[in-house]
């Protein structure tokens, strides 16, 4: 499974992919579920604890990039760059 299509539309990310099937994920779902080493550490330790809210350019894609054959690496105008998002979590994360 790979995308055939990306596009940032009203506030989501949407991939039609190769099977036919596509995914819209809100960018605030995106970002709060980024799977870099930083923000699981982030969710580890305060996730019981406090409601995480963005700021306008967190919830920004600057840049998205194909990783390989099995992910995406979305910049976020912020600068935030490290996460590498598999295919499957991306399905997973769309409503």
């Amino acid at each position: 499974m790979s995308p055939d299509k990306i596009e940032l539309k009203d506030g989501q990310l949407i991939i039609n992919w190769d099977d036919k099937s596509s995914s819209s994920i809100e960018l605030n779902v995106l970002r709060r579920n980024c799977p870099c080493a930083y923000c699981n550490q982030f969710r580890e330790h305060h996730s019981h604890s406090m409601l995480q809210v963005f700021l306008e350019d967190q919830l920004k894609i600057a840049e998205i990039k194909t990783v390989g054959s099995y992910a995406l690496g979305i910049k976020w105008k912020d600068g935030h760059n490290t996460g590498i998002y598999e295919y499957n979590q991306l399905k997973k994360l769309a409503t």
